[in-house]
């Protein structure tokens, strides 16, 4: 490949890895933290960007599904050592599916129970079980996941309008 027609990195992508998010990614991240708080509360954390110290290089998925932890603010982390309970992933509109793929057994192989990947465009979300078992949702369903009992309607994610 020729130096000239190499693409040229945002310090964003440099820094963090992965591509600039776009606002349907950032609309989604927002849809999905704000559903899992309003009806997980009592039962999970959600958390955006978070470090997670995975073996290899250290992975930051877009959100978090983490079990419920007292809060020290005098003692911060800014790389989490234990597994979250679930990441969730967003294609952003650069970015190559099979990276996020890859995440998934990453993940898998940290000790996480449940990987999302969102692909915006389709308007579907897959729910991984394990490596290579998964579900796809889609507009008029329900996401269901089994490993953490979470129901989200997939027509308020990718609904039109202000939710």
């Amino acid at each position: 490949m020729d130096v000239a027609t190499l693409p040229v990195l945002s310090d964003y992508e440099i820094e963090r890895g992965k591509p600039v998010p776009s606002k349907i990614h950032a609309r989604l991240q927002t849809r999905l933290a704000v559903y899992l708080g309003m009806h997980y509360a009592t039962q999970f954390e959600c958390f955006t960007e978070l470090t997670l110290d995975t073996p290899g290089e250290k992975s930051i998925p877009d959100l978090c599904i983490c079990p419920i932890e007292p809060i020290d603010f005098f003692h911060d982390e800014v790389k989490r050592k234990e597994p979250p309970l679930a990441t969730i992933e967003i294609l952003s509109p650069s970015q190559v599916l099979q990276t996020l793929l890859d995440k998934t057994n990453d993940y898998f192989s940290f000790g996480i129970k449940s990987c999302w990947v969102v692909i915006p465009a389709l308007q579907s979300i897959y729910v991984f079980r394990a490596p290579q078992d998964h579900e796809v949702f889609s507009l008029g369903e329900e996401l269901h996941d089994p490993n953490l009992d979470i129901r989200i309607p997939m027509d308020v994610l990718f609904s039109t309008k202000p939710v």
